[in-house]
């Protein structure tokens, strides 16, 4: 028996639908479906900056003892306390009680659509200032990531701490490092979901040095996108029967 052509079409488009989405987007974007994402920068009140100053101060005073102290410090998380950071305790207390009043600053709203791409390679198509993660594609075989600059690999998993600049999230991170005689060139993506459970995070960086150290690019997005809430469960879903009225 012969398959009408309009049967045939609508089998193959709902394959192409149906292909199963790598793991790393699973519950953060759907392929195909447009996701209204957030361009912004996490930003504590602006009183911080003066304790921000004196340390800063401190750590040209300091060069070489700042630099290995701050070494050994979490990334991305404020510096623990210390005599030579040119903060008394109580300015020290100061300034986490500020950076605990940090928020994310929208600045562009953007358009995320997760597509399956030819070589069963995906790529995230973005509007916007977020474009340049249009030249990223995902390969679920290799697990790897990649740009115009080369191969994005996959490095540890992201399990970030509540007092780090993004807060507590957690997801996964992929990474390109190349040297030359011409420079240094970094880019990183990763992927995840915020602790709270109503947000996703899209994060990307790429920097370029010169031999001399000159910074010749330094782009970095925060993207912060909506999940869609978790399906009830089947308690979830009774019905709640009004209580019987007590007999006078």
């Amino acid at each position: 028996m012969k398959i009408p052509v309009t049967l045939a079409v609508f089998t193959i488009v709902s394959a192409a639908i149906a292909a199963e989405v790598p793991d790393v987007f699973s519950g953060l974007l759907k392929p195909g479906t447009p996701v209204r994402g957030q361009v912004g920068m996490v930003l504590p009140p602006p009183e911080i900056d003066k304790y921000v100053a004196k340390v800063e101060s401190a750590a040209r005073e300091n060069r070489e003892w700042f630099r290995e102290f701050s070494a050994e410090a979490k990334p991305g998380v404020p510096l623990p306390f210390h005599e030579r950071l040119g903060l008394t305790r109580e300015e020290y207390q100061e300034y986490l009680a500020l950076w605990k009043k940090r928020e994310f600053k929208p600045m562009e709203e953007v358009i995320l659509i997760l597509r399956e791409a030819s070589g069963d390679t995906w790529t995230i198509s973005a509007t916007g200032g977020a474009s340049t993660l249009s030249t990223l594609r995902f390969s679920p075989d290799s697990d790897t990531f990649r740009s115009p600059n080369g191969e994005l690999k996959r490095i540890d998993d992201i399990n970030a701490d509540a007092a780090s600049i993004l807060g507590a999230w957690t997801g996964k991170e992929w990474k390109f490092e190349e040297e030359t005689s011409l420079g240094k060139t970094k880019e990183n993506f990763a992927i995840g979901r915020m602790a709270e459970g109503k947000s996703g995070l899209v994060v990307y960086r790429v920097q370029e040095l010169s031999s001399e150290g000159t910074r010749l690019l330094d782009k970095s997005l925060v993207i912060r996108i909506p999940l869609d809430p978790p399906e009830a469960t089947k308690e979830d879903k009774k019905p709640v029967l009004p209580k019987p009225k007590k007999k006078p």
